[in-house]
């Protein structure tokens, strides 16, 4: 083995070998990232399931009714602002975490799932009322995201109701 083949051959890995290893090591980084993602997006839809099992602990709250719930008591009340407060802070840590402005298709599909979980409460005239003081002290960006939901909400509710007046 001569001194020319033991060039020839450093050529060849430096050549081949290095942009093959920075590639193998850049498919790697991506990988892992995916995973962290769909890790947190895990956790964090682990977490609202949680709360829905605690919003089905209390159906006195009526917490899934589309109407406002009458003359709740004072401990009802509470109750109910603790549940709205914790779902708020659900909502902020899934916008902290997954939400981004510009996003991958799979990112996208991710954040749409909470953006429907995010509408699907501001329909409900009972959380938009309590809002304003729910998002009291809450990521700036995040409050006025919701907020736009929520006008959003209201927007298709009076439509609706006009529509219902029409029929």
């Amino acid at each position: 083995m001569s001194a020319e083949f033991w060039e020839l051959s450093s050529y060849v890995v430096t050549t081949l070998g290095l942009p093959m290893a920075i590639f193998v090591f850049l498919y790697e980084q991506r990988k892992e990232r995916e995973n962290e993602e769909e890790e947190v997006y895990q956790q964090v839809s682990d977490n609202y399931q949680d709360f829905l099992r605690i919003a089905l602990e209390n159906p006195d709250l009526r917490l899934f009714s589309t109407t406002e719930t009458p003359s709740l008591s004072g401990e009802q009340k509470e109750r109910l602002l603790i549940i709205f407060s914790m779902l708020v802070s659900l909502f902020e840590r899934a916008y902290l975490l997954l939400y981004e402005e510009e996003m991958t298709p799979k990112q996208a599909r991710r954040w749409n799932s909470w953006e429907d979980y995010i509408m699907e409460w501001c329909n409900k005239p009972h959380f938009r009322t309590l809002l304003p003081k729910l998002l009291t002290g809450e990521d700036p960006s995040f409050a006025s995201y919701i907020e736009k939901m929520a006008g959003i909400a209201s927007q298709d509710s009076s439509r609706n109701d006009r529509q219902s007046l029409i029929d």
